[in-house]
């Protein structure tokens, strides 16, 4: 069974939250879902990340008794673990529109806990596709991008990070990066420098297995950086 066959099949089998209103698939799979026919053949992993806003934390709890595929993990409530090898995990973040995007918090609950992270505070609905017979709703690509470069990226996990912000990058259209500016231009300045600082470091480093492979695209990754530097100096 291939990758992209296990994250069709948890699609297929996560339709009952993933089609509840509000509800976004955000992180590493969002470049996978946005290649042509989603091919998925950018970002490895082993989850997929449902975004939920905590306004419709208590509709999402309802429809959880229908993942009959999935079963929550003992150690983390928030990850819910497949019952058989053919699925992906499903890890369970929260989204709060009114939130700091460089504060988190914790939405305590006994059914479904949240860590809710404020940089998802700055996605927004895009895309909506129908894959495995389910229709999603991804964000819109300048808001992922902006979540993915605006937060602190280090060690192992933080790379990775930074190439699934690559990947949304490769997928991107012309306009996509012009919203992207906009977005940028909003941000506190301390926000701004860590898109700047993390662009930088995502522009050094090395390809990983199973990852967008950065050598070929260190041209367009500067030329966002001195994009994004030549609208600050300009900025009053």
């Amino acid at each position: 069974m291939t990758f992209r066959d296990r994250l069709i099949a948890t699609i297929r089998a996560a339709r009952p939250v993933l089609e509840s209103p509000g509800v976004l698939v955000v992180g590493s799979e969002v470049p996978n879902l946005l290649e042509v026919g989603a091919a998925a053949t950018l970002v490895v992993s082993q989850d997929l990340d449902v975004g939920v806003p905590v306004s419709r934390h208590a509709a999402v709890k309802e429809r959880l008794g229908d993942l009959h595929e999935f079963e929550p993990s003992a150690d983390e409530p928030s990850v819910w673990t497949p019952r058989s090898p053919g699925f992906l995990e499903l890890n369970f973040v929260g989204m709060d529109q009114a939130q700091d995007p460089a504060e988190a918090y914790v939405l305590a609950d006994d059914r479904l806990p949240l860590l809710v992270f404020g940089a998802l505070s700055l996605l927004s609905g895009g895309a909506e596709l129908e894959i495995g017979g389910t229709r999603l709703t991804l964000p819109r690509p300048a808001g992922l991008l902006i979540e993915k470069l605006v937060t602190d990226r280090t060690g192992e996990k933080g790379e990775r990070d930074l190439l699934v912000a690559l990947g949304v990058l490769t997928t991107s259209a012309p306009e996509d990066v012009d919203e992207f500016q906009t977005l940028y231009r909003r941000l506190r300045p301390e926000l701004r420098h860590a898109i700047r600082s993390n662009l930088t470091v995502l522009s050094l480093l090395a390809a990983r297995s199973g990852m967008p492979d950065p050598g070929p695209r260190r041209a367009e990754v500067g030329a966002l950086l001195r994009r994004l530097e030549a609208g600050d100096a300009e900025a009053p």
